[in-house]
């Protein structure tokens, strides 16, 4: 069924641990001295019971010593009963009288889970993924109250994550990641503490929504910047009119201004090369030929200028050819 998936991390499987098996050096020991010493009567009195004796006493010696690692407890039950916490280090259980039930892990663990195709509350199925964070901080819990508290913590976070989806929208989903965060890391907290499991932190690795909705959202956000724009011109357009308002204000008491003005308007419009310019007859009238015609000549020795030393530089970019002369050697002919 969609959204039931629950996607365990390597941190799952380190605890609890089974009561497995689990050698170690002090085990060794104990089965290897009461073998030895059975050996040793063995060939003194010559009979091979002193040998089955030190074998059967160094197997139940060797059941007796166990270590465990730094992050480790181990939780032992006596007749079936819980007798108690064990570790960190080695320590000693009664064969065949004491078990250990779960060997616990007390690091940080990660659990990585997801929901699939999980409507909000306005009706969007979205897959989101998460991380967990937590820890064991009661052994005895973990071992006793719940019968696997890895798989437990596994289910009780995605329904903790569905639950949050269903009542919150897609907006605030995408929008409002930490406070989401802290609302599930206090909603698992509250189911696991009973099992002496807390929850440091949850991280939403990811949301994924279906395509066609990412390409509306795509061209909402793309409108969204187009009427921004628009209005961000608009109130450009309104503070040049004020502006153009006041030079206006200006030039209107001042027509020797106004006159200036226009001959720098014309000037910097034909000093670009190849450029053409109309010129409103108002402006002819008001400036006269002789300030229109002196305005084109000073453009025109602008562009002269510019195009000599842009000629000045061509030698430089493209020096001569050896088998040509130079240019100052060059004679042009024309006839006629």
């Amino acid at each position: 069924m969609p959204g039931n998936n629950v996607v365990p991390s390597k941190g799952n499987m380190i605890a609890p641990q089974i009561n497995t098996p689990r050698p170690n050096f002090i085990s060794a020991l104990a089965f290897g001295v009461p073998t030895v010493a059975g050996a040793v009567t063995a060939a003194a009195v010559n009979t091979p019971l002193a040998l089955i004796v030190g074998v059967g006493l160094g197997i139940v010696a060797a059941l007796s010593p166990k270590i465990a690692q730094h992050w480790e407890r181990a939780v032992v039950l006596r007749f079936g009963r819980y007798a108690g916490l064990r570790g960190p280090g080695p320590f000693f259980v009664i064969p065949f009288v004491d078990s250990i039930s779960a060997w616990v892990d007390q690091r940080t663990v990660t659990t990585a889970f997801t929901a699939e195709e999980t409507l909000t509350s306005d009706t969007v199925p979205v897959n989101v993924d998460a991380v967990l964070f937590w820890t064991v901080y009661d052994p005895e819990k973990a071992a006793l109250e719940v019968q696997d508290y890895t798989a437990a913590i596994s289910w009780a976070s995605q329904t903790a994550l569905r639950d949050i989806i269903g009542r919150t929208s897609l907006s605030e989903l995408l929008r409002g990641r930490v406070r989401i965060e802290k609302e599930l890391q206090a909603l698992i907290d509250e189911r696991t503490t009973p099992w002496g499991v807390t929850v440091h932190s949850v991280e939403m690795r990811d949301v994924v929504i279906p395509a066609a909705l990412q390409d509306a959202m795509s061209r909402e956000a793309q409108a969204s910047r187009e009427k921004s724009a628009r209005i961000i011109l608009g109130q450009a357009e309104v503070a040049i009119a004020e502006l153009f308002e006041q030079a206006a204000e200006r030039y209107r008491d001042n027509p020797t201004a106004l006159q200036l003005r226009q001959m720098n308007i014309l000037y910097e419009a034909l000093k670009q090369k190849g450029g053409m310019m109309v010129i409103p007859s108002s402006i002819v009238e008001s400036m006269g030929p002789a300030g229109v015609m002196g305005t084109a000549a000073l453009a025109g020795q602008a562009q002269q200028k510019q195009d000599a030393d842009a000629a000045a530089d061509l030698p430089a970019a493209f020096p001569p050819h050896p088998h040509f002369p130079p240019a100052a050697d060059l004679r042009v002919f024309g006839g006629s």
